[in-house]
């Protein structure tokens, strides 16, 4: 990764592409400004199946696992998804509106996917994320700061500060400091 990937009609260069059913068109006048990073896993804790990929698709089997049943029928997506391996998986171009924040709030605005990228991090709010994952997640930020200019460092925030009570990801192991100075460090 010595260099940014380049970002053409909404994807990043390098991204597996898995479209998900799970967006739609931005409102008019809603731009991407604000960058939410977020942590997941499926099963709870359990990293490298194919089980996030189906959730983002719409083919999570409700038995595949006993915890399946409970999020049956959900329909969720992010941007970007980024392994624990640092490879890169993207559901939804940039232009178009996914399904990852829910009921948000950032600096007096509600619904934030409206204007926000999602990246979603294989993770855990109980375990730290690995370097390949921050040297991927820097490197995307980087570019998505160089091609949409209103997302700002300060305005790159956790899923726990856009609904906070309701969400507590990426969690107190994610290292902010680590994930702005490589992002800012990157694209300049």
């Amino acid at each position: 990764m010595n260099r940014l990937p380049q970002i053409h009609n909404g994807w990043m260069e390098g991204a597996a592409r898995h479209p998900s059913p799970n967006a739609d068109h931005r409102p008019p006048d809603c731009e991407p400004s604000l960058l939410v990073i977020h942590a997941i896993s499926l099963p709870p804790g359990e990293f490298g199946g194919p089980w996030v990929d189906k959730l983002f698709l719409n083919r999570l089997p409700a038995d595949g696992h006993p915890f399946f049943k409970a999020i049956e029928g959900l329909r969720v997506s992010s941007h970007l998804f980024i392994r624990r391996d640092g490879s890169l998986v993207q559901y939804v171009p940039f232009h178009r509106r996914a399904w990852h924040a829910g009921r948000s709030r950032f600096q007096g605005r509600r619904a934030c996917n409206d204007i926000a990228i999602g990246i979603e991090l294989e993770g855990t709010d109980d375990l730290p994320f690995t370097d390949a994952q921050y040297r991927r997640l820097s490197c995307c930020a980087a570019s998505l700061l160089l091609t949409y200019p209103a997302i700002t460092p300060e305005r790159m925030v956790g899923h726990n500060h856009i609904a906070p009570g309701r969400k507590t990801d990426p969690g107190p192991h994610f290292s902010w400091f680590r994930f702005r100075n490589g992002a800012v460090g990157m694209g300049t």
